[in-house]
């Protein structure tokens, strides 16, 4: 139950506190509104990457590097909003992984306000980096939105199944939803990243926040984000979702 109630906090406040941002720009309501429509949800802060997190592949251009790519991909979690340069959680994982051995180069390309969608559309670009490994975290912004599941299954669907096609590694990072959004909504919706995983046999994370929500110091202020020291623990769940994809 304490689960349950963090997690309908979690939402509610993810949509109040997106509204303090300054992109307003208007998008069309979803088939299936969320419990409150004026409210905006996170995409109102913005589709740019998360200026106080630059990627790995900034401080450490491909060109000059020979390590093998793992691309996190996904919207504000992993663009690591709201943090100091260097304290995303891909930030962290790359610094776990070097001091597991693992040679990889972590690129962070994460993006506040995402949707299934918008990870659609910038398929091309994550294929076009040749990664190794790539982690999926998308489908909050969906969900809080009230989207049509079957529209974030197939969006869901096309990533994995393009970044497998191209020869990708993929392991799934998940979120769920709080209670007042329905029984059955929240069923179908946390049920899409488990019938992913077994179509395509990828890892899966239910929950990218597990140990870190709820947890004193974890969170932001707008405990929606976690903080510094939430986003290393994110890491450490990261690392055991992708080990048994590495190889050292």
């Amino acid at each position: 139950m304490r689960k349950v109630h963090a997690l309908s906090i979690l939402a509610g406040l993810l949509l109040t506190a997106s509204g303090c941002h300054t992109n307003n720009a208007s998008r069309s309501g979803p088939e299936r509104a969320a419990p409150d429509s004026t409210v905006p949800s996170e995409a109102d802060a913005g589709s740019t990457r998360h200026d106080a997190a630059p990627t790995a592949a900034q401080a450490n251009p491909q060109s000059n590097d020979p390590r093998p790519v793992l691309v996190c991909f996904g919207d504000s979690l992993t663009a690591g909003l709201g943090t100091d340069p260097g304290q995303s959680y891909p930030d962290y994982l790359q610094a776990d992984l070097d001091k597991l051995h693992y040679k990889y180069r972590v690129d962070n390309e994460g993006i506040s306000g995402n949707t299934t969608k918008d990870g659609v559309e910038r398929l091309p670009d994550i294929v076009a980096m040749h990664p190794e490994v790539v982690v999926v975290e998308f489908g909050g912004n969906d969900g809080l939105r009230g989207l049509r599941i079957e529209d974030t299954r197939a969006s869901l669907d096309r990533i994995v199944s393009t970044l497998q096609g191209a020869g990708i590694k993929v392991a799934l990072g998940g979120i769920t939803l709080p209670p007042d959004y329905g029984q059955d909504y929240i069923r179908q919706f946390d049920e899409t990243y488990k019938l992913l995983a077994r179509k395509y046999r990828v890892p899966l994370l239910p929950f990218l926040l597990k140990n870190v929500y709820g947890v004193p110091g974890m969170m932001q202020e707008d405990r929606i984000h976690a903080t510094a020291k939430g986003n290393a623990v994110v890491a450490e769940n990261v690392v055991a979702l992708v080990e048994p994809l590495l190889k050292k």
